[in-house]
Order: C-alpha cells, then sequence, then structure tokens
C-alpha cells in the first residue's frame, strides 16, 4: 500500500455537490472557525463553550501533547485494517459520534444528518435526549445509531423511555449520568444564549449576517414545523423555556440502573464515568459498555480529563467495553486512547461544526479526515489494527529522565 493512496484522500472523496468551503477543510481543527463564521454568536457559544473557567474543556485538548508515540520501524503494515469491534458489533473504524445536544440549532436537520453519515461509513452515532429530532425518525434515517437518555430518579419516566426507545429498534441505550444538575455556564450568558433565544438587535444582526443558516432554518421550520425537543417526555417547543430537569436528575441513582438493566433487553452504557470504582460498580450490575467522560469540560468545571483515568478505568472494567470522548481532534488522539486502554473513541464538538458548515457533507468529510489520518498514522507508528495499540508504543514526555539517558550530567 502505497503512501499516495492516501495522499489527500479526505479531500478526493468530496462529491460534485459538497460544499466548495469544504475543500479548505484540511484538519478537524479547521471547521471551528469556518463554524464561526457560518451561525449565529449564541448557538456558536452554546456549543464552543464548557462550564465556568473553562479548566477542563481546555485540559481535555492539552493532555493529548502530553504523550509521544515511540513508533516501531520495519514492519509489514500493508495490510492495515481500520474494523473494530464493539460489544460484539462490527464497525468499520474505531470512532463514533456522541450525543449533542440542540444538534438542530448548528443545522437544520442536524441530528438527520449525523445520522445518515454515521449509517453511510458504517460507524455508530449517538442521538441526544436532548434533540430537536424524534429519536424515531433518526432510526430510520440511520441503522447504526444509538440513544442517549437523560432521565431523573423516577422509576415510572424510565420505564417509559425505555419502552420507548426499544420499540424505535434501538439496540444501545446510553444513559448519561453526569448532569444531575445543569451547570454554570457562564459562556451562554456572555454569547446570549438561552432558551428561548431573547430578542434582540445583536441577535438580529448575527441572523441577518447569516443568511444560509437562516434560510435553512426556515425553509427546514416549514417543511417539519417548529422545533421541539422531542426525546425528554413532553415535547417542549425550542422558542419555550426548556425544563430540561425534566424531573429530579439529582435523584438519580445505581438501583435506576439496575432497573434499566432489568427492563432493558439491548445493550447498556453509562456515558460519564470518571471513578474506577464507578467503573466497577458498573461492571458489576451488568452493564455492557462505561464512556470515560467529562461532558467535553461542560460541567464539572476541573473535573479530570477521561484520557487521565482511562488505564485505570480499563483495569476496573472486566468485559466491559471501554470507550472514551472529550478533546479528540486528531487520528493520532484516537490512537493514544486507543494505546491506553479504550476500546473506541468518540469524536464532538468537530461534527457539529462540520455540519454547520457543510451539513450531511461536513460529517461525511469529518468522518474521511480521520479515517486517512488514522491510516497514515497506523502505518508510521508500525501497527495494522487499532488492536495493536498497547501502552509501550506511548510515552510521558514530561517523565523523560535525560539523566539516566547519559543526555545530562547529574
Amino acid at each position: 500500500m502505497s503512501s499516495v493512496s492516501y495522499e489527500n484522500a479526505a479531500t478526493a472523496a468530496l462529491s460534485s455537490s459538497a460544499p466548495g468551503i469544504l475543500q479548505n477543510m484540511l484538519a478537524l481543527d479547521d471547521f471551528e472557525e469556518a463554524a464561526r463564521r457560518g451561525i449565529p454568536r449564541p448557538i456558536f457559544g452554546y456549543i464552543n463553550g464548557g462550564a465556568e473557567t473553562n479548566a477542563s474543556l481546555h485540559d481535555n485538548r492539552a493532555v493529548w501533547d502530553e504523550l509521544q508515540f515511540i513508533p516501531k520501524t520495519l514492519v509489514d503494515t500493508s495490510a492495515r485494517s481500520l474494523k473494530t469491534t464493539l460489544m460484539g458489533q462490527q464497525y468499520d473504524l474505531p470512532f463514533g459520534i456522541p450525543p449533542m445536544g440542540g444538534t438542530g440549532m448548528a443545522c437544520a436537520d442536524g441530528d438527520v444528518a449525523l445520522a445518515r453519515a454515521a449509517a453511510r461509513a458504517n460507524i455508530p452515532m449517538v442521538v441526544s435526549g436532548a434533540a430537536l429530532t424524534a429519536l424515531e425518525r433518526v432510526k430510520q434515517e440511520g441503522k447504526t445509531a444509538w440513544f442517549q437518555a437523560y432521565l431523573p430518579g423516577e422509576d415510572d419516566v424510565i420505564k417509559q423511555l425505555v419502552e420507548r426507545v426499544a420499540k424505535a429498534g434501538y439496540d444501545t441505550l446510553v444513559l448519561t449520568v453526569d448532569v444531575s444538575v445543569l451547570a454554570n455556564r457562564e459562556n451562554n450568558v456572555r454569547t446570549g444564549f438561552s432558551t428561548p433565544l431573547r430578542p434582540s438587535l445583536r441577535l438580529a444582526w448575527d441572523m441577518g449576517t447569516r443568511p444560509r443558516w437562516a434560510l435553512s432554518m426556515l425553509r427546514h421550520t416549514l417543511t417539519h414545523g417548529m422545533p421541539h425537543f422531542e426525546n425528554m417526555g413532553p415535547r417542549v417547543p425550542m422558542i419555550s423555556a426548556l425544563n430540561r430537569q425534566a424531573g429530579r436528575r439529582d435523584k438519580l441513582s445505581w438501583p435506576h440502573v439496575e432497573l434499566m438493566r432489568r427492563l432493558w433487553k439491548g445493550k447498556l452504557v453509562i456515558k460519564g464515568i470518571l471513578d474506577p470504582q464507578d467503573a466497577a460498580r458498573a461492571r458489576d450490575a451488568g452493564v455492557d459498555g462505561v464512556m470515560v467522560s467529562n461532558h467535553g469540560g461542560r460541567q464539572l468545571d476541573g473535573a479530570v480529563s477521561p484520557l487521565r483515568v482511562l488505564p485505570a478505568v480499563k483495569a476496573n472494567a472486566g468485559n466491559m467495553a471501554v470507550m472514551m470522548d472529550s478533546g479528540v481532534r486528531r487520528g493520532t488522539d484516537v490512537l493514544k486512547a486507543l494505546a491506553l486502554g479504550a476500546d473506541f473513541v468518540f469524536v464532538g464538538r468537530p461534527f457539529l461544526y462540520a455540519i454547520a458548515v457543510g451539513g450531511e457533507h461536513g460529517a461525511q468529510h469529518v468522518i474521511n479526515l480521520l479515517r486517512s489520518e488514522l491510516m497514515t498514522d497506523m502505518a508510521l507508528v508500525g501497527v495494522n489494527s487499532p488492536q495493536e495499540m498497547r501502552p509501550e508504543l506511548l510515552m510521558d514526555r514530561r517523565a523523560y529522565d535525560w539523566q539516566s539517558a547519559g543526555v545530562l550530567k547529574k
């Protein structure tokens, strides 16, 4: 397999109907600034920001640079493949799309755009409980979709949701457990985001100077009606104040997980695990997988970055699948997470930025970019599959002992 085979492969894969701006998107970070210019300031701020001082948000990115590869050379990597088996299901790539609420604000019908792109690539896309698209429609559009729930500690609500998700044909249910209360997201106030969005001259200017976004939203509203939060109990119009608690989430506890395990016959995943002891508790409760996550830095500010606790969570996971998200932007990030124990990796904000820029084509372009990077990176690291990544292929650049290596005098 020559290096030429993958040179500019992601750009070459763009269809003739894709927006021309995607030709300039050479890496996942490139989508962020394009999205900033393309969608109203409050919505971009909601997507882009974290909580309080953004300490966790920033560390989610900084942590990747602390690890460096020790590549193996003279390894035949001509047969390399990205296929990955997760909880008994084979996917074509070792990464997927995590749940992201309000996707439909960044792109009209954004949840459907992500579901279609994911199904075409044979990777999972997790539709959020805070989506503006009914979970039934997303599953119809994307056969690889999972569903993620925000649930209160109320047995009746849990039972109703489990029944609805099963009836819709989902095989994997994700329970998010790190949103017992809403975080202090000062960035929402600073950028003018609220539910509902409050009319102002600044908001009118933001929308008026982004005609592509405004027209697509208008067309979608005329076709599908006023957007609603569809999957959190009673339908709530997006333009109305949203009580996202939908009951007392601060009452949710382990007995409710055990209830879900009894009710749900498919794969059950807990998202938001950072404590290795919580991973062991999930394992003992019969959970099929955990997603190590600090909610992209959007909940408890100062919460540890998932990558830092990933090895300890893996050690306590037993037969559970271990997944992670938060801060992933490169194929090398994916490989580092796999080396430290992740069975699968989820990539969030870049997909939101991408659909804001190019809709379904944008999501497909992100997938193509990461696929291309991973094929190159695996060859350079000296592995043929994601499963060959292991801790010995990494080192912490901060811990290297230059004196012992004889580079510096003692």
